[in-house]
């Protein structure tokens, strides 16, 4: 009995010679398409290129729908005309931004302006779990006011997304770099 004891536990110390190490976590390797751009061929009071590979759903009000398919996301566009409001367009939008506080980490804001065409507004990259991880708004101060949010169709988490995120992001600085008022 004394013999097995001491067999047992020098085999112990023997087969476990290795440090074990954990595994880490592995990402994937996510390639997205070469950009090509197009410009927006519906009737509205704007216009801007969008991506290539996009799906654009037509809404009411002039609102639009730009759909990664691939990517499950979306741009929301949303357009309001301005009737002496811009005040109350412009804290309605920050509203929205600042209802992610609760999950983000970070609000990063960038002001765009572009005198020379009219272009006037801001777009906040939102870092964490929140809902929505970039939004913005576009004026022309006088009579049109564009709002967009990104949205993933997906539980958030930020780490996972991240790549998606930028990728997208060019393309919303594209759409914002291209933006007319007619």
């Amino acid at each position: 009995m004394r013999n097995l004891l001491l067999l047992t536990i020098l085999s112990i110390f023997v087969s476990c010679s290795e440090d074990v190490l954990p595994k880490p976590k592995a990402y994937l390797s996510l390639k997205y398409p070469k950009k090509s751009y197009k410009k927006l061929g519906l009737k509205r009071p704007y216009s801007f290129e969008y991506l290539n590979n996009t799906i654009v759903i037509n809404d009411a009000k002039n609102w639009l729908k730009i759909k990664y398919p691939k990517l499950k996301a979306s741009i929301d566009i949303t357009y309001r005309p301005i009737n002496n409001n811009l005040k109350e367009l412009l804290t309605e939008a920050e509203k929205l931004v600042f209802k992610h506080t609760l999950k983000a980490e970070q609000i990063i804001p960038k002001d765009f302006v572009n005198p020379k065409k009219r272009v006037f507004g801001s777009l906040y990259e939102i870092t964490g779990n929140a809902a929505s991880q970039i939004q913005f708004h576009i004026s022309d101060s006088t009579k049109n006011f564009l709002k967009g949010s990104l949205y993933f169709y997906a539980k958030p988490n930020y780490d996972s997304i991240l790549p998606a995120v930028a990728y997208i992001k060019k393309d919303i600085l594209h759409l914002v770099e291209t933006l007319e008022w007619k």
